[in-house]
């Protein structure tokens, strides 16, 4: 292991809640729940507010209104997400070449490799400035943790939440660790846990004390080995910082059960479809096609096929899934499905259109993410307005949407840079009232006549005088 705690470990703080309290005046110090909001949806994330009542992530979206029925509950916009992670990985790629993403909102960074630090106070200062700037930049906080290895690193960003900064400076690591519950450990879960509390093993300091041998009797070799290693605070796993993609898939949980087997065959088929894009935007093939079905009675299932070689093509990706759906009895409902392909490479086999079943007509190379506006326009009637989700009035400038049903819809007037703003209610229909998209958290820079860089409170997207006049 290194001498100097010149790994960092960056986690955004409750990073989709965080976005939405950043881009809401009336929701900073709310309770905001971020997931999906149908019968079946779950809770992607939640400010920390809302977790004194006890929510928290993958928790029955239902049990969360109930632990905290006065939460502003919204659906996520990952795109946007994406977008600022994207500036958060920016960032850390200024500190080093070695920047190992896990997520949207967390990632890993060798400092040494990037010459940015050598020493603790070196470390300090560069997880310092990270901070500061992923605060300029996005307006959002994020934790650090800065140790001599990634088990640790990711274990002093944990205690430093939210909005903190912990460094274990070398030869402390043991200390540290041995009060710390079992659950601290990487890869311990409520099972693992629970089996070696039986054992009378509850602490960090109990698995080091019990010995390698005694851990591999309870746990097996490899999760024995692995276990007391990381007791001993034995880490030495590098950053990578390209990690290999295993699969691209997606997958809809239906708020209903389906029964129609034409719907679901049309269900898979668009399935296929987006993960094709996916691939595509991925610079992927693959050649395992893999189906995914989850039945009425939660069981699950799962069919694939092989194919010849990698592929991109969506006639063949489809036509593989369908085969796959018929394998698969549906008789009683179907509340989740989804379409993956595996085997990946970045290469395609050109004649791979024999392998589709039948005759069938070429098709051209890129299908469109969409189909043309004036082809696939609804009409206002039958336009969805999901709750948090941005629009845009014709003289009320931009807001965001507080929730809809009944015919109606009821927006609150107000940008990322504004007062709190005010609430109206408008018929679902309202041709004045289109969706919109989402205003940069932090307010661009513009000049004064003197040439000083200054902060325009109302973002320059025109959200204008209008939302700024309603929100007064």
């Amino acid at each position: 292991m290194r001498t100097a705690p010149t790994i960092l470990h960056l986690d955004m703080d409750a990073f989709f809640a965080s976005v939405e309290q950043a881009s809401k005046p009336s929701l900073r110090g709310k309770a905001v729940v971020v997931g999906g909001l149908g019968p079946r949806g779950v809770v992607a994330t939640c400010s920390y507010e809302a977790r004194v009542f006890g929510v928290h992530s993958a928790m029955p979206m239902g049990q969360a209104r109930r632990l905290a029925p006065h939460a502003a509950y919204l659906v996520p916009r990952f795109e946007l997400y994406r977008s600022i992670s994207e500036q958060v990985m920016r960032l850390l790629r200024e500190l080093s070449p070695l920047v190992e993403p896990l997520s949207l909102d967390e990632a890993f960074v060798d400092l040494e490799a990037g010459r940015t630090a050598w020493d603790a106070a070196s470390a300090r200062l560069a997880g310092t400035k990270l901070r500061a700037d992923i605060r300029a930049v996005t307006g959002l906080t994020g934790s650090v943790g800065l140790a001599a290895s990634k088990m640790l690193a990711k274990i002093a960003s944990e205690e430093a939440k939210p909005d903190g900064l912990v460094l274990i400076p070398p030869g402390t690591e043991r200390a540290m660790l041995e009060p710390m519950t079992v659950r601290t450990l990487p890869g311990v879960g409520p099972a693992t846990g629970d089996h070696l509390r039986r054992a009378g093993i509850t602490t960090v300091g109990d698995i080091a004390e019990a010995g390698e041998d005694e851990l591999v009797r309870l746990l097996g070799k490899a999760h024995g080995h692995a276990l007391y290693a990381m007791a001993l605070a034995r880490d030495e796993r590098p950053v990578v910082a390209e990690r290999e993609t295993k699969s691209v898939s997606v997958e809809d949980t239906y708020d209903v059960d389906i029964h129609d087997r034409v719907r679901v065959g049309v269900e898979v088929g668009r399935l296929a479809d987006r993960c094709v894009r996916r691939l595509r935007a991925s610079g992927l093939s693959g050649r395992t096609i893999v189906l995914k079905v989850r039945r009425y009675d939660f069981s699950t299932l799962t069919r694939s096929e092989t194919l010849r070689g990698p592929t991109d093509d969506p006639a063949v990706i489809r036509e593989a899934a369908a085969r796959l759906l018929d394998s698969v009895d549906t008789t009683g409902g179907v509340r989740l499905l989804g379409v993956g392909v595996s085997g990946l490479a970045d290469y395609t086999q050109e004649d791979l259109f024999a392998q589709a079943a039948g005759d069938r007509p070429e098709e051209p190379a890129e299908e469109p993410e969409t189909v043309p506006v004036e082809q696939h326009s609804p009409s206002p009637a039958e336009r969805r307005w999901p709750a948090g989700h941005d629009v845009r009035h014709a003289e009320l400038g931009h807001g965001w949407v507080q929730g809809s049903g009944l015919g109606r819809v009821t927006v609150r007037f107000e940008t990322p840079y504004s007062e709190v703003g005010r609430v109206r209610t408008f018929p679902v229909d309202d041709p004045d009232l289109v969706p919109a998209d989402p205003l940069p958290l932090v307010a661009p820079e513009v000049r004064r006549p003197g040439g000083d860089p200054d902060r325009r409170p109302g973002g320059g997207a025109g959200a204008d005088g209008a939302a700024r006049r309603v929100a007064g």
